[in-house]
């Protein structure tokens, strides 16, 4: 579908009307809000009053109010109470249908502190709530149907731009970022916030795509508005992104994509003039920005592939069902997933300084490869969650054992939290976001209660996941509102009340040892 065919323009507006004596989340989350949890953490109250949340599901609460009885602590209590409805009560910031179709559910999801819709974190922000999403009629159903929408019109619009602006149709006025950009294909700034191509966007669409089949079994949906398109859009720039720096003679091949900004860090812009460092054939197809939003070093990234290959594997079983499919479509999509599992094999997996075979977070085909990994996801550790692999796989637990210890430049070691950064900050700033993931990714509770002490311990009073913190200094963090790391935590305790329920019935306050005094 070509971008004019996509109408930008009035719609109705389905959803809530705030109040005016709403406070921003921005201010309010900045405050220990009373009242206090009852353990030593005594961690604030961070729920806006029902009037003033973006969207109410009984669903949520629901299963809010059963975890309550789940969770022995009152303080990790307190945690999953603030974390897991948090993009609900705050970053649904517009619900309503597209102008050209009154059945076309749309919904813009802002990150948290940013006033704009990533489709990467908008996926993962609204994915949790796949745990208690059983049907189609379920309130939370809709908001999936329209993040999934909302992402399809602006994936087939600038397939290689990553955050956009509120709709037409939402009346919310377009905000600039400030920031001076070159950049192909060129993008409409009234549509596009930023344009850092991140092949994660195109995994975290596909993804949700699934959660909302697995979870509901509405096949109908797919086949309506522009999924399929979107999916088209998808495939057509990853196969442009798959093309080598250099053709069969020899001759430089003009890339599809390219990125200059004007900025302080390098990780802000693309080398060579904004066209990045050269690849090699390899059928890995290339990311030049990382799930941080920060440039690579080597464009393909092997988290991210992994990732997409996953689910375009899951997702092509929906377009095989789809009596208005293209013909072929879903073959195709087999295909390259098979293709990327095989590149992943053969140029993902290096050979780590102790000889055991991991996998690296990127290469570039030409025998350059980056051993490390960063906490966003997808993420090397994040590999089973994705569903990529199973956690036993041997190169998956070598890299794992690899990637949190010291011979990970990024992992940040101290007396409050051990877990890996992220470029995307500054050494010794450790992500929750890591903690989280390292306790969804294993079956050992002496782990997973260790990752859980951790976050619990680094919210500095305010009952919130930040996006870093400093390991030595649990008062120097960085972001107070980051939906996707509290969805994230949310999801993680859901994860654990059917898992290991046991860990959620153990004692998560610390133990504070008076020291003698002398005489």
């Amino acid at each position: 579908m070509r971008s004019r065919d996509v109408i930008w323009s009035a719609s109705l507006v389905i959803g809530h009307v705030f109040s005016q004596s709403c406070p921003s989340y921005s201010s309010y989350s900045q405050t220990r809000n009373p009242p206090l949890s009852s353990g030593a953490y005594k961690l604030a109250y961070q729920r806006p009053s029902p009037e003033c949340r973006t969207f109410n599901s009984s669903l949520i609460e629901d299963a809010i109010t059963r975890m309550k009885d789940a969770i022995y602590d009152e303080d990790l209590y307190r945690l999953f109470e603030n974390t897991f409805p948090n993009t609900l009560d705050t970053a649904v910031k517009w619900r309503g249908v597209a102008a050209n179709n009154t059945e076309e559910e749309l919904a813009f999801i802002i990150t948290g502190d940013i006033n704009a819709m990533w489709i990467r974190d908008s996926a993962n922000q609204i994915a949790p709530y796949k745990t208690v999403m059983k049907s189609k009629t379920d309130d939370i159903a809709s908001v999936f149907r329209g993040t999934i929408n909302l992402q399809a019109r602006y994936l087939i619009i600038s397939p290689y731009c990553n955050a956009f602006q509120p709709p037409p149709e939402s009346k919310m006025p377009p905000q600039s970022n400030g920031g001076i950009y070159s950049v192909t294909p060129s993008y409409d700034r009234n549509i596009v916030f930023t344009c850092n191509f991140e092949l994660d966007d195109f995994g975290g669409f596909l993804q949700l795509s699934h959660d909302y089949y697995a979870a509901t079994g509405d096949l109908d949906f797919f086949g309506k508005f522009q999924w399929i398109p979107a999916i088209q859009s998808i495939m057509a720039a990853s196969e442009a992104m798959r093309k080598p720096t250099y053709g069969p003679d020899g001759e430089w091949v003009r890339p599809e994509y390219t990125f200059q900004s004007q900025t302080m860090t390098s990780a802000g812009t693309l080398a060579n003039n904004g066209i990045g460092n050269p690849v090699n054939y390899t059928g890995l197809v290339r990311s030049p920005f990382r799930p941080s939003d920060d440039s690579a070093t080597y464009d393909f990234q092997i988290p991210a592939n992994m990732m997409l290959a996953r689910y375009l594997e899951s997702t092509s079983k929906i377009m095989d069902q789809l009596p208005n499919a293209p013909k072929g479509l879903s073959r195709q999509m087999k295909d390259m997933a098979a293709d990327i599992r095989e590149a992943i094999k053969q140029w993902g997996t290096v050979k780590a300084p102790n000889g055991q075979k991991i996998f690296a977070y990127e290469v570039d085909g030409f025998g350059g490869q980056n051993l490390m990994d960063d906490a966003n996801i997808p993420s090397l550790l994040s590999a089973p969650f994705l569903g990529y692999l199973d956690k036993n796989d041997t190169i998956y637990r070598n890299t794992r054992a690899f990637i949190l210890s010291r011979a990970n430049p990024w992992w940040c070691a101290g007396p409050y939290i051990n877990a890996i950064g992220s470029p995307h900050i500054k050494p010794g700033a450790a992500w929750p976001m890591s903690s989280i993931m390292r306790a969804m990714t294993t079956d050992d509770d002496v782990e997973i209660i260790s990752a859980v002490k951790e976050v619990l311990r680094t919210t500095d009073g305010y009952g919130l996941i930040h996006e870093s913190v400093n390991s030595f200094d649990t008062s120097d963090w960085t972001r107070q509102w980051f939906t996707w790391a509290n969805g994230l935590f949310g999801q993680m305790m859901m994860d654990l009340a059917d898992r290991k329920p046991h860990i959620l019935k153990e004692s998560f306050q610390p133990f504070f040892i008076q020291k003698a005094r002398t005489a």
